[in-house]
Formats: C-alpha cells, structure tokens, sequence
C-alpha cells in the first residue's frame, strides 16, 4: 500500500466496497468498445476494478490503489502498481488505451495525458465529465460545496484537447434511468439514492467536503424530498429514460 494515494482521493480508506456501487454500465460498455476499432491490445489507466474493461482484446491495467486492485474480478487480468504520470511500457506499446472517470484525479493531468499517448499507437478513450454541464445538475442546489468542488476537480476539454496530439471528439453519453455505475448524474431521477451513505461513500466528491456540509447537504435533500418541492421542481426526470449531463466519451486519434 502505497504511504500516500497516487491521486487526489484516498481510495484505501473507503474504496473498499467501491465496485458495489460502481458496475459498468452496459450502454456505456457498448460504446466505449465501439471506439476502439479494431484494435487488438488495450491499455486501461486508471483501471480501478475493472469496469469497461473489453473481454475480447489483449488488457494491460494500470491501477495505484491497493483497495482497487484487490476488487478486481478473478477473470480480469492483475492490474499493475503504477501511475499515469509514469508509465513503465515503451513507446507505442498498445494499440489503444483507455482512461474512464479518472483524469480529474490525477495529480498532473497533462503528464498523465502524455504518457498515454506516447506508449499508444491508436485511439485514446476518456470517460469523463464536462463541468460546465455537471455544474447544472439538481444537486448543486442541495450539495452546492460537494458540486462547486467537484465541478472544479472537472479539467477543462481544451486542456485534454491540448495535452493529446491528433484528433478530438467529444460527445455527450445519455446515461439510462437504471445506471447501475453509481456516480452522481446516475442517480438523476431516483434522488432518494443520496440518502444512502454506501452510495455517497462511493462518490469520491463527498470526501471533499467537510462532515458538517454533508450532514447539512443530505438535510436539504431530504426536506425537499419530504414535503415534495424537490419532485415539483425535478419530478419529471423521474419518468425520463435518459439523461443528458455532463458525462462525456473523448476519442482522440493521432
């Protein structure tokens, strides 16, 4: 275990139940494996316990966290002790790579970006979270601290578009009524969810804020649950199907 987390957010602490909350989302699945093309070897950075991980291609996964690597799946291949900022393969290495809702953890996003895509002859895939969009989500009038902090953890799309050579595409990714990869958009039309301390512990925003915050958050949500001002503002999604925020799927080609 490493004496300091490689990230921004302690994993080993309370990541331990992390893929219980967190499932790969089979639409999100789908389209992330669609933008690898026919590549055959795949790099996942940032791999966590698994999740998006393709069955069909030759999987390399990098992950820092203790806690996550002993989640991982026995089907799933060990995940190597490493970070992004530090990859230890040659160049060109793999034919595509992968980094899913993990950058805005990374100590130096620039660095990590570039070492991706120097031991990556293809396309590079980012999961991640525009912040602009994120910042519009119903949350941040219950849990305005906890969604201004983790808008802000969100790197800018012209800063990722500036650390990787060659093209870039980004696209917004509905995200199904059901997700069952429990971040926070996931949840956007069954809010009770945040009531759930096992949901939030799996959220790393919550960790920024300080106890008081939460308690004070999760109050607001609840009498806004309660005496039903939350489903007159917000009660529409709860018959949506999907939902537009700010999850978004990167593909940069060189």
């Amino acid at each position: 275990m490493r004496e300091e987390p490689a990230g921004d957010f302690n994993y080993e602490q309370t990541g331990n139940t992390y893929s219980s909350i967190r499932q790969p989302e089979p639409r999100f699945t789908s389209l992330i494996r669609s933008a690898f093309g026919d590549a055959k070897s795949l790099l996942n950075v940032g791999a966590g316990a698994g999740s998006y991980e393709p069955d069909d291609m030759e999987v390399t996964a990098v992950e820092p966290s203790e806690s996550m690597r002993l989640q991982r799946p026995t089907h799933l291949v060990t995940a190597i002790d490493a970070i992004a900022e530090d990859l230890p393969f040659p160049d060109d290495s793999f034919d595509a790579s992968l980094a899913s809702i993990t950058i805005h953890q990374w100590r130096d996003l620039h660095q990590g970006l570039s070492e991706i895509r120097r031991v990556t002859i293809g396309p590079v895939v980012i999961l991640t979270f525009e912040p602009l969009a994120l910042g519009k989500f119903w949350l941040s009038e219950y849990a305005p601290e906890l969604m201004k902090h983790e808008c802000g953890r969100m790197p800018n799309f012209d800063v990722i578009k500036n650390s990787l050579s060659g093209s870039f595409e980004a696209m917004a990714v509905p995200i199904p009524f059901e997700c069952v990869d429990g971040f926070a958009e996931a949840f956007f039309g069954r809010p009770e969810a945040f009531l759930d301390e096992k949901v939030r512990n799996q959220q790393s925003a919550w960790g920024f804020i300080s106890h008081e915050a939460q308690v004070a958050s999760i109050a607001r949500l609840q009498r806004a649950l309660e005496d039903g001002s939350w489903d007159e503002k917000h009660g529409a999604l709860r018959k949506q199907s999907e939902y537009f925020g700010g999850l978004s799927l990167i593909v940069s080609k060189p």
